[in-house]
C-alpha cells in the first residue's frame, strides 16, 4: 500500500518537474521582447530583420528560413532546432556554431532559455499561435 502511494507522489513530482522545465511563455515573450527583438521578429506579419524570423523555428533546420542570407556556418550546421540544439546555442552562438553571424554574447539561465523556448512554441511557420 505504502508502495502505490510512494509512486503516486513520485509520479506527480516528475510531472511537476517536466512543467517547470517546459517554461513559461507568458514570461518568455518577456525576455524575447527585452533580448531578441532588436534583431528578430516573430509572429503575423514577422519579417526578417538583422536576424531571421523565427516563426516556427522550433522543429526547423537551421539555416533554411526563406529569404535570409545565413552564414555558411549556420547553413552547413546539421543543427534542426529542438529545445536541447536551441539551449545550447543561445548560451554559446559562436561556441556552439562557429562562423555564425549571430553576434549575441549567449544567454545561460536554464529558467530564462526554457521560458524564450516555450514562447517560440507557441508560433506556427506563418506567424499564427498554436491552439492550445
Amino acid at each position: 500500500m505504502w508502495k502505490a502511494g510512494f509512486l503516486g507522489a513520485f509520479g506527480l513530482l516528475l510531472t511537476a518537474g517536466t512543467a517547470l522545465a517546459a517554461g513559461d511563455p507568458a514570461a518568455g515573450e518577456k525576455i524575447f521582447q527585452s533580448v531578441c527583438t532588436s534583431c528578430h521578429a516573430i509572429g503575423p506579419g514577422a519579417t526578417n530583420r538583422l536576424g531571421p524570423d523565427l516563426n516556427g523555428v522550433i522543429g526547423r533546420k537551421a539555416g533554411t528560413e526563406a529569404g535570409y542570407r545565413y552564414s555558411a556556418a549556420m547553413k552547413n550546421s546539421g543543427l534542426t532546432w529542438d529545445e536541447a540544439s536551441f539551449a545550447k546555442f543561445i548560451a554559446d552562438p559562436r561556441g556552439t556554431v562557429p562562423g555564425t553571424k549571430m553576434s549575441y554574447a549567449g544567454l545561460t539561465d536554464a529558467t530564462d532559455v526554457a521560458n524564450i523556448t516555450a514562447y517560440l512554441e507557441t508560433f506556427n511557420a506563418d506567424g499564427s499561435k498554436q491552439s492550445q
